[in-house]
């Protein structure tokens, strides 16, 4: 016999239901003896998005098999709001913020790497290996892919609403608080490697002569030997940035933190 059960998602959950189903209380009956995390991502929503459920106003864990007629309400990571009695869902935040990113989130991957967040990307990467590196590495996995948020090894992850790749960038700084650790000039855009100060000299035979004639401050990828200065691109780049609404002050507190260094 099928059971039926009266549930609600609450706040960005409501981004993975059909319409029809968001901020209201649903039925959804179902056959089998399913795990509520089963339910869950049945309906659409991963694992990875979800940090508190109550059934019947008692907070389970995602292995709880629903039953006729529970109420059950499923809530997103609280940002805020102190649930520090009751059962979490998703394991603690990552001590540092990395990132790793799938096929199709190239230029987020730029944007990310432009800030100073480490960031790893490839064209070709497959599902399973973003998964297996993720969970070696301790990354959290950005993606666009539902599908790969719902797999039982992700511990870290999140879905990408946007399809722009600039409002994908404030998403993920407004979604992961990433605003006052943003440092510029300090990852390469091309490579993901560190970016060190160089000294003019050693670089004069790799710079275009009005480069040379302009430009005195230049920084150089570690990894994969690219320059950097602060010309037209790094204009762009403060541009973008400001788009963004960050705090000016944030902005030359990390420039003259990663001119000291290097």
């Amino acid at each position: 016999m099928p059971k039926t059960i009266h549930i609600r998602f609450y706040e960005e959950l409501n981004d993975f239901l059909h319409r029809q189903k968001r901020k209201t209380t649903f039925e959804h009956s179902f056959t089998g003896n399913p795990s509520v995390k089963d339910v869950m991502e049945s309906l659409g929503v991963p694992h990875t998005e979800i940090d508190m459920i109550l059934v019947n106003g008692e907070s389970v864990t995602f292995n709880y098999k629903p039953a006729e007629s529970d109420r059950i309400s499923v809530y997103p990571v609280f940002e805020s709001l102190n649930i520090s009695n009751v059962t979490h869902l998703r394991p603690k935040p990552l001590r540092k913020t990395k990132f790793i990113l799938d096929v199709h989130l190239g230029k987020l991957a730029r944007y990310l790497r432009m800030l100073g967040f480490d960031t790893l990307y490839e064209n070709n990467y497959p599902d399973p290996q973003i998964i297996d590196i993720a969970k070696k590495e301790k990354r959290i996995i950005l993606t666009r892919d539902i599908g790969i948020l719902k797999n039982n090894a992700v511990t870290h992850g999140y879905w990408i609403r946007s399809q722009n790749p600039r409002e994908q960038l404030k998403e993920v700084i407004t979604r992961f608080d990433l605003s006052v650790v943003i440092k510029l000039l300090f990852r390469c855009m091309e490579c993901n490697g560190i970016i060190e100060k160089v000294d003019k000299k050693e670089i004069l035979d790799q710079l275009k002569p009005k480069t040379k004639k302009y430009f005195n401050e230049f920084f150089q990828c570690t990894q994969c030997k690219k320059l950097y200065w602060e010309g037209s691109h790094y204009e762009k780049m403060i541009n973008s940035i400001k788009a963004l609404h960050i705090p000016k002050q944030i902005l030359n507190f990390t420039k003259q933190k990663n001119n000291n260094t290097g």
